[in-house]
């Protein structure tokens, strides 16, 4: 779906949530264009600084290397991938009874990494997250058409963050689920050129390779081509929305 367009012209009115500044005290940002998102279609090691914080958080605050007129980066992610099918909604993501948990809170925060895709169905006997865990062995999320479809709730991608996941890889992805992984700067949303979740299986070691757009599978030995992230890739790098507007000097440092 063509989520980067929506992103694009909706950027300067994102509503803030329970864990992010107030929308008022907000100037309008500049247009960012977005990658174009189509619709037909633990081993963690670092070039640079993580997207995430080694300690739980209530959000990614990762110190970026690239300024935020850089479209470029560097980012490399290495780990055991978890592969899902098509439509994974977001109550399968996180069922709608641990909405109650606010991010902001760090106790909440790592509470909700635990429940992240325990919506799945039956069929997935391999679970995403081990009982008594808060977060999972398997840092990088290969997914089918349509992740994240469903309700727009953005506690979706801070989930999958707050358990340990650093890019979900799909075939397309629902628009909002899109923009709310942008926006919160929890997983890079990454679209594939094939489809992926057909020729991987959970527990595979991959390599993403952000700057490259590039997937390597070192279990099967195969290597896939990855749309570029655009200029999504400084606002996630940034570790949200707001984290980039206040390193672009948009908006004022907020208070301690």
């Amino acid at each position: 779906m063509a989520a980067s367009t929506a992103l694009s012209s909706s950027i300067t009115t994102f509503k803030s949530s329970s864990f992010q500044p107030r929308a008022s005290s907000i100037k309008p940002l500049p247009s960012i264009k977005f990658p174009s998102i189509s619709s037909n279609n633990p081993l963690i090691s670092h070039s640079v600084s993580a997207p995430k914080n080694s300690t739980v958080a209530p959000l990614r605050s990762a110190a970026a290397s690239t300024t935020p007129e850089t479209t470029k980066t560097a980012t490399t992610f290495h780990g055991l991938c978890y592969v899902l099918g098509d439509n994974i909604d977001t109550d399968q993501i996180i069922p709608a009874e641990y909405l109650t948990l606010v991010p902001s809170n760090p106790d909440e925060y790592k509470k909700l990494g635990s429940y992240a895709l325990c919506g799945l169905p039956s069929s997935y006997q391999t679970r995403f997250i081990e009982p008594g865990e808060f977060t999972s062995k398997y840092s990088i999320v290969i997914g089918g058409d349509n992740f994240g479809c469903g309700s727009s709730r953005e506690h979706a991608p801070v989930a999958l963050g707050a358990a340990g996941v650093l890019a979900v890889v799909a075939e397309s992805y629902a628009r909002i689920f899109f923009r709310n992984s942008v926006s919160t700067g929890e997983v890079y949303p990454l679209e594939s050129e094939k489809r992926i979740c057909e020729e991987c299986k959970t527990g595979d070691v991959l390599t993403v390779e952000i700057g490259e757009s590039r997937l390597i599978n070192h279990t099967t030995g195969k290597e896939y081509k990855l749309k570029p992230i655009g200029d999504a890739g400084p606002v996630i790098e940034a570790g949200g929305i707001f984290a980039y507007a206040r390193k672009a000097g948009m908006i004022s440092a907020r208070e301690a």
